[in-house]
């Protein structure tokens, strides 16, 4: 195995142990985020795939090919949530952000155990940066859930749409940080802010949609 199975193994091991043992709502949001570590692994498989057949190199793929692959597949498990299980529109939101923190939170590991950080800064970066555009997506994927939620056909297609800007902001960010300097800057301070917005915002209004 590559290092990306097992650092998979010892992340999802003691998560597995926990969601045997426990019930309800922090089962589920366990499940949740061990759903966003696997898609997190098999993104890099299906994106690698792609990119070998399109003939693509690996940076391109990191703008094109990866930022469709993984929103797509940060999106399944919780289609099939909905799909199987008809949750309620709460639960249905929460799980799309654990699933993309889970997501994150695997990447990190995965890049820094490949590539590791020369400062505290680039470590800063690399942890709030990135894992805060994935919760952003996941943020993005909600508000077109949360919005659409009463009609069915509208929902799907809103969805659709959400998650296609989601695609968007992605590859718009993984072009930007893929460049030192103040375009990694730049890139990296976009998702974060937009979030540290969006919460003092709704401190000051007392609105929170996702536990609405």
């Amino acid at each position: 195995m590559t290092y990306m199975e097992n650092t998979y193994v010892c992340l999802a091991a003691p998560l597995i142990l926990a969601i045997l043992g426990l019930k309800g709502s922090y089962k589920r949001g366990l499940i949740f985020l061990l759903c966003g570590m696997t898609t997190c692994l098999m993104s890099a498989y299906i994106s690698s795939y792609f990119a070998v057949l399109s003939g693509t190199d690996a940076v391109s793929a990191t703008h094109s090919i990866s930022p469709a692959v993984e929103e797509i597949l940060k999106f399944l498990p919780t289609a099939f949530y909905l799909q199987i299980f008809e949750p309620k529109k709460k639960a249905a939101i929460s799980g799309i952000i654990s699933i993309a923190v889970g997501f994150a939170t695997f990447e990190n590991v995965c890049y820094l155990t490949s590539y590791g950080t020369s400062d505290i800064v680039s470590l800063l970066i690399r942890g709030f940066g990135t894992g805060a555009m994935h919760v952003l997506c996941g943020m993005m994927v909600s508000l077109g859930l949360f919005f659409l939620w009463d009609k069915t056909w509208v929902r799907m297609v809103g969805t659709f749409a959400v998650l296609c800007f989601a695609v968007t902001f992605h590859a718009i960010f993984n072009i930007m940080v893929s460049e030192d300097g103040i375009s990694l800057s730049i890139g990296s301070a976009i998702p974060l802010a937009v979030i540290l917005i969006y919460t003092v915002y709704t401190r000051i209004h007392n609105v929170n949609i996702w536990t609405e």
